[in-house]
Formats: structure tokens, sequence, C-alpha cells
């Protein structure tokens, strides 16, 4: 997978071979917030986290910077995230944790696993983004059936922040080069539900930039 890393100044290219994906649950720094949150998920029978933050490993054969991914019934939909990629420095872009949502009530791990996971080639210098982090925004919209709506939106702030996410998952605090993290998502406007096209964005208005991505999802038919 070759990344666009972008700079005052210019992008240039980066070769990067990921060789782990992690997905990491129930981020919120709000801790009342994400009690409320595991407390309805329960209620509709998704099984309560092992530990908080969690973080699911799931297979990097998953990561897809395609225009299209196939998914098999119609029951999965996107929810955006920063996403850092470990190289030789921290870099950070935007993907969609495409999840399995039927699936998700009787495993997470296994929800997350069945479903590709779209993610923006053109990335960031963490370090460029470090000062003014919590000025940074996420927005998704799903469009469904020609109809478009805003799906999420919100500061990265909601979330825990990078490196007290990678200190909670790794006891020096570092992303070892090839490692991929999704560091959570925010809530969405309205009801949860599937669509043909998804499109992500992690904003920057202090730098001025976005980067940006969109898929469409094909349902394939579940043949009994």
């Amino acid at each position: 997978m070759d990344l666009l890393l972008g700079a005052v100044g210019g992008t240039r290219g980066v070769a990067f071979a990921p060789d782990a994906l992690v997905i990491a649950g129930w981020t919120g720094r709000d801790a009342a917030q994400v009690e409320l949150h595991i407390a309805e998920l329960e209620r509709i029978g998704v099984a309560r986290p092992s530990t908080v933050p969690a973080f699911y490993r799931v297979g990097h054969s998953l990561l897809t910077s395609d225009a299209r991914i196939q998914v098999v019934g119609d029951d999965s939909s996107g929810e955006v995230e920063f996403v850092l990629f470990g190289s030789s420095e921290l870099l950070v872009g935007v993907g969609s944790d495409h999840t399995d949502r039927k699936l998700e009530t009787v495993g997470v791990v296994q929800s997350k696993q069945l479903c590709p996971k779209p993610v923006a080639t053109d990335v960031w210098r963490f370090a460029d983004v470090e000062a003014h982090w919590d000025r940074l925004e996420l927005h998704s919209f799903a469009t469904r059936n020609g109809e478009r709506r805003l799906y999420q939106a919100g500061s990265v702030s909601r979330m825990l922040h990078p490196r007290e996410l990678l200190h909670r998952f790794a006891a020096d605090g570092a992303l070892a080069p090839g490692s991929v993290v999704f560091c959570g998502t925010l809530p969405v406007e309205g009801e949860i539900s599937a669509s043909d096209r998804f499109e992500i964005e992690l904003r920057d208005p202090v730098l001025g930039r976005s980067i940006k991505h969109q898929y469409r999802i094909e349902a394939l038919p579940v043949v009994r």
C-alpha cells in the first residue's frame, strides 16, 4: 500500500507494508458516556467489552483504498475514524471501520473481521498536528437510494488522544512499523443504517487541509 504524505511545501510517496491491524473500541474520553453506550448496546445483545478501551486484532488484508467494497447482505455500515500508521514516524489518516451490525450481536471481533476496512492513502505526520490535535474534526456522509445525509460529525477530542491510546495499547507507547490502528468513532446523526456510498473526512481547520475518501458498497446476496 503506497501512502501519500502531505506536508508544508509538498507531498511525497511513502511505501507502507501493513502487517498488523488493530481496531480500538470504546475510546471515548468521557468514561460516563462510554459506560452509557456499553449499557445501551448490551440491551440489544452486544456483549460488554472485557477491557475499556478494547483492542480488536483483525487481519491486515482487510485494509483497502479501493473505491468499492463487497459485503455479504445488507446489515453492514461504515463509521469514520482517525487512523494511526506506524512507519519511520507516526502518521495519521482517516478510515472507515465498516462492520456487520447483525453479526456484532454475536461477536464484536467476528463482525469486524467480516468487512473490508477502507482507508484514504493520504496521510499527515502526527508531529505536524499534535500541537493542535483537538482542533481536528471528523465527518462522514452516507448515501442511500440517491439521498445523501450527514452521518457523523465532531471533534477528535471526543476520543482518547493518540498518545494516551497508544500508551494503553503498548507499554512503551510506540506503534511498531507496519502496524495500523483505527482509533474510535463518533455517534451517528440519527440511526445506524446501511448505505450505497460512504464518504469520510479528517479536517484540519488550523492548517486548512483535509483528507477524504469515499467508497461504494456492493451488498452480495445471502444464499441459504
